[in-house]
């Protein structure tokens, strides 16, 4: 089954834009809690089911992602959609992206001023609120192995001194030192961490 939903995708037809939107919405619908749930989401159905990108080619996209203005997940969508099909597809993944979200919101504020203090209310927050933490702790895990440690490197030499990157592991200190020190504006880290990347890795 998810051969034939990637086939179909990358055939580019009618039908697989269809199936696109379809999967955006889904990632949208279930997007409980934030973009980088949104980003765990996409990593699932689109790396580690259809294997329609590569790992590596994911977090280089959640990492410009992060670095542009709006919100983490649309960004997301919307870059993927347009790396599969252009333009077009990233109108698509976005409307589908955010669709859900649309939805809900005009469902919840027609009705949930009347049911907000029901008990059955309160506990589906209650049980939302540390599951959605725990997503977005996944999708920052994964940011992090991919970006500070080399388990591939370490498969194949079998030394812990290669389990650790240790440039991207310095500068990530060194960018942590200056942000809560210094105070200055994230967006220059953005600028500095791109400046790293070229020059180092």
């Amino acid at each position: 089954m998810n051969e034939m939903i990637a086939s179909l995708i990358s055939s580019q037809s009618v039908l697989g834009v269809f199936v696109l939107f379809a999967i955006f919405f889904y990632i949208g619908l279930f997007t409980l809690g934030g973009g980088l749930v949104g980003i765990t989401l996409m990593q699932q159905v689109l790396v580690t089911r259809l294997h329609l990108i590569s790992e590596d080619m994911f977090y280089s996209m959640v990492a410009i992602s992060e670095s542009t203005p709006g919100p983490i997940g649309i960004n997301m969508a919307t870059y993927l959609g347009t790396e599969l099909y252009g333009v077009a597809g990233g109108l698509i993944t976005t409307i589908g992206q955010v669709s859900p979200s649309i939805i809900t919101i005009i469902l919840v504020a027609r009705f949930f001023s009347k049911v907000q203090d029901k008990p059955l209310v309160k506990a589906a927050f209650s049980g939302l609120r540390p599951a959605t933490s725990g997503i977005v702790a996944v999708a920052a895990a994964n940011v992090f192995r991919l970006a500070l440690l080399r388990p591939e490197r370490f498969m194949m030499t079998k030394s812990v001194l290669d389990f650790f990157d240790f440039q991207s592991i310095f500068f990530y200190v060194i960018g942590l030192i200056i942000l809560f020190k210094a105070k200055i504006h994230p967006i220059f880290m953005v600028v500095l961490g791109a400046a790293f990347g070229i020059l180092f890795l």
